[in-house]
């Protein structure tokens, strides 16, 4: 082997490994939300949030304790998603009901589905917020070019350590990887059923012109 054949077949098995090396990164985007669900669940840190909605508790506002609320946005390098937030602070007072709006963008031209996974600083706040109507709770899915706002609504107890001030919530947007291969699935049943439908027409006609030649 000449010098060249053993640079093209460095070259090759250079482009194969760089194409594994994206296809694995791809595939771990998409793992990311579950393995992030489990950990939080089995260590119960990262101020991990329930992902089911609660009831109002009809409390007493404590109006003598005033709390800021920050919230922060992030992206996610597999989902071409923009995520903002109306305000991104705002006081309100233990027992008091709150909302803000949130804004999903899709930047790209095709549908996607994505998640916004939360956490809370400090952590041991997390008990005591209440998210009464969260878009955490589902996947989103936007076709291309999309806009969606969405409303957080959410409470914090009057219990809230009286250490805590700020209360800071984080959400992470992460591709959802099922509700694409469902809809790839459902793209190839039906053009699958096409065909039959087409080869069933065809085999029809040849079998009704064969009877007619045979008359």
């Amino acid at each position: 082997m000449d010098s060249r054949d053993q640079a093209q077949v460095g070259v090759r098995r250079t482009v194969i490994r760089t194409i594994a090396v994206l296809i694995g990164m791809f595939a771990f985007a998409f793992a990311l939300v579950p393995l992030y669900d489990v950990f939080c669940r089995i260590t119960g840190i990262n101020g991990k949030v329930d992902a089911t909605a609660q009831s109002i508790v009809h409390e007493e506002v404590d109006d003598t304790r005033v709390i800021n609320v920050q919230f922060i946005t992030r992206g996610s390098p597999g989902l071409p998603w923009r995520m903002s937030v109306e305000t991104h602070q705002m006081s309100v007072h233990p027992g008091q009901m709150a909302e803000v709006d949130f804004t999903f963008t899709n930047n790209s031209h095709s549908e996607n589905w994505g998640r916004a996974v939360p956490s809370v600083s400090p952590s041991n706040a997390t008990p005591h917020l209440r998210k009464i109507s969260c878009f955490c709770f589902q996947e989103q899915h936007l076709q291309g070019r999309e806009r969606l706002t969405i409303p957080l609504v959410f409470q914090l107890a009057r219990d809230l350590p009286a250490d805590i001030n700020t209360v800071t919530l984080v959400y992470t947007l992460y591709p959802v990887a099922h509700e694409i291969q469902n809809a790839s699935l459902d793209s190839l049943l039906n053009n699958r059923a096409k065909n039959d439908f087409k080869n069933d027409s065809n085999n029809d006609a040849n079998k009704n012109q064969a009877a007619g030649e045979t008359i």
